[in-house]
């Protein structure tokens, strides 16, 4: 029985049968209606061109529609141009004004293509769903288009249309806006399981891209936490963030993406390290800055010097919680300085890099006046980013440390476990937590963190807990015993860079493991899957993305340049629509060549998983919401008709 004071918050909305009935009625319908299509992918680290490609491309769902409506009717040339119409409108645009005819007649064919294109991916959709994602200054030409089916009665009418928009010199912009909105109702639900940031070139352009987008969530990774512990002002996070961009070359991001003045960091590194070839933290240039190019020897510098400070700084933190158990890490204090030589792990090595102009021996984790002012500087630029704030807030608005959507469980990284296979207790607050409540309890304190009032006041130690995360050993996000930045930079024995991994990543390759996981988090194991990226598919060597007899998806492929070479692939996207599980394997993004032209590479798609029966709104997260609705809405009735509600239009 629903409560009489919901039923009377209802009347208001729906007054009489009439509506209320109505309204059932359209419910009905839609849970009659095919689940749309859910597209997962992780790992995006900046790669922005690769990533818009693929969500415009539907990762290649739409060439393949492109494929089955018009087979023999295009050749394969013409289809091929006709899919880059969609991914990329105005670049064919402009191809085509140069190389065509008769460009109107051209503007007309394709306007009458991208008509029968969006037909296809709009046949799950009701119509009230299909306007509301139609661009406001076209929605009603689009509309009349998309139902104009009656071609006997309704063709000059729906040649006027075209002919009247080539006349009015709007074509071009039509098409535009019609390949957005294909690529928008190809994909009814995006799930980004996990880092955004650091290596590639604009994570910026792609948070931009995202809060334009009709429904996505996150499920936060590493890389994304310690953005948001770096957004709440803490040092430590801050200096990771500057040290990894730096190091990839990416001035264009820092400087002009988020504004973050870089001058004060650039002057210290000249004065301190200026004699100093800093070999070891020469930039990696896997792309060049457009606006901010910078000398890659003053990078260095300013690599080095950032990462001086993060030592420092993490060992200020790492002593302010000992419950971390991080002792190990700090390392600065095992330098003889006058030896150049170091004790890690109870053995000594000899320093490739003996220059610390900064580091007091006798306190060694002591910023000094320079690199205090610096860092002072960069915690406000972080804290009064405006961009970034905002970036940062969406993603903690639409985010969690994981998510169980239509009953699947997503999350980045690992659940902590013992070699047994049983889920590890972590201690948060002086109590011990595992599995499902282990993440609960830091998805909280996580939040927590960020909200925190006063920001003025709080110095960035509230982000302490987001930089844990980033290279805790128990944190779920990072998956390995340690992260060995400072013997990568200064230690030429490879054997002291190697990060072990957690057992969770061996674990999983049982599918009793799996299940448990997928229990522990009160998932049905026969019907669900788990999906997670952070670690890297070595295709090239033979690794399988699928694991425990297809109970668990691994899909970081590799979207990030840095690691294309390690996979052999430019990652995953996993897609679930009404019928099926697929992996879509993609090859590398290639960019516009000079000329306007540009190879478009179809992905791989295997089915992983065949549904038992077609999936329909009804079976799905949204669905339980609609049954809800329409439950309430039928006791509105019968409170209507047995008179214990009055319809408000009766007299």
């Amino acid at each position: 029985m629903v409560d009489q004071n919901l039923l009377k918050n209802l009347s208001k909305q729906y007054p009489d049968i009439k509506s209320a009935t109505q309204e059932i009625v359209n419910l009905s319908a839609i849970l009659s209606l095919p689940k749309g299509t859910e597209y997962f992918l992780s790992d995006l680290h900046g790669e922005h061109e690769a990533f818009i490609h693929m969500l415009k491309s539907a990762s290649g769902v739409i060439k393949g529609k492109i494929d089955e409506i018009f087979g023999p009717d295009l050749t394969a040339e013409e289809r091929d141009e006709l899919a880059s119409l969609v991914y990329n409108a105005e670049a064919e645009i402009a191809r085509k004004k140069k190389s065509v005819e008769n460009f109107d007649r051209w503007c007309k064919t394709s306007i009458l293509h991208l008509v029968l294109i969006c037909k296809s991916v709009t046949n799950k959709y009701t119509q009230s769903k299909i306007r509301k994602r139609l661009p406001k200054e076209y929605a009603y030409i689009i509309d009349e288009l998309l139902h104009a089916d009656d071609e006997a009665n309704m063709g000059n009418y729906y040649t006027q249309i075209i002919n009247t928009m080539v006349e009015c010199r709007v074509a071009e912009e039509f098409i535009i806006e019609m390949a957005e909105v294909i690529s928008s109702l190809a994909m009814d639900r995006l799930h980004i399981i996990g880092d955004i940031w650091d290596r590639g070139a604009h994570p910026d352009y792609i948070m931009d891209y995202l809060m334009d987008f009709h429904d996505v969530d996150f499920q936060w990774g590493n890389h994304d936490i310690v953005w948001m512990g770096a957004a709440t002002g803490n040092w430590a996070c801050i200096a990771n963030c500057l040290r990894m961009n730096i190091n990839y070359n990416n001035f264009d991001m820092l400087e002009v993406g988020y504004g973050i003045n870089l001058r004060p960091l650039a002057m210290m590194a000249q004065k301190y390290y200026g004699d100093d070839p800093c070999t070891k933290f020469m930039p990696k240039v896997i792309e060049e800055n457009k606006y901010d190019p910078t000398d890659p020897n003053l990078a260095a510098r300013m690599n080095k010097a950032i990462s001086i400070c993060q030592f420092k700084v993490e060992g200020q933190r790492i002593k302010a919680h000992p419950e971390y158990h991080m002792e190990h890490r700090m390392l600065l204090d095992k330098i003889d300085y006058e030896k150049g030589t170091i004790v890690v792990r109870g053995k000594e090595y000899e320093l490739n890099d003996k220059n610390f102009p900064t580091v007091d021996p006798a306190d060694p984790y002591k910023l000094n006046e320079d690199e205090e002012r610096v860092m002072r500087g960069l915690s406000n630029a972080f804290l009064q980013n405006d961009k970034l704030q905002a970036h940062i807030r969406f993603i903690m608005t639409h985010g969690a440390l994981y998510k169980i959507v239509n009953g699947n469980l997503l999350f980045h990284g690992c659940i902590p476990m013992n070699e047994d296979g049983t889920f590890k207790e972590c201690e948060v607050d002086g109590k011990k937590y595992s599995g499902k409540a282990y993440m609960d309890i830091l998805d909280r304190k996580v939040r927590d963190a960020y909200f925190t009032e006063e920001p003025a006041k709080r110095k960035g130690k509230s982000g302490d807990l987001m930089w844990y995360l980033w290279l805790g050993a128990d944190s779920p996000l990072f998956g390995k015993d340690q992260m060995t930045t400072f013997e990568r930079c200064f230690i030429d024995d490879k054997k002291t860079h190697k990060e072990y991994t957690v057992p969770y990543y061996r674990l999983i390759a049982d599918q009793k493991v799996c299940e448990d996981i997928l229990v522990e988090f009160g998932l049905d194991p026969d019907e669900s899957v788990v999906l997670n990226g952070h670690v890297p598919v070595k295709i090239k060597d033979g690794e399988s993305p699928v694991k425990g007899g297809g109970k668990l998806f691994i899909i970081d492929g590799g979207m990030s340049k840095a690691y294309q070479k390690t996979t052999g692939i430019a990652g995953y996207t996993f897609i679930f629509n009404s019928r099926f599980m697929a992996l879509a394997e993609h090859k590398p993004y290639t960019p516009m060549r000079a000329d306007g032209t540009q190879t478009f590479h179809s992905p791989v798609i295997t089915i992983v998983k065949n549904m038992r029966k077609r999936v329909l709104i009804s079976d799905t997260d949204i669905g339980v919401e609609l049954i809800r609705e329409r439950d309430e809405l039928k006791e509105l009735v019968d409170a209507y008709r047995s008179g214990r509600m009055k319809e408000k239009n009766k007299h």
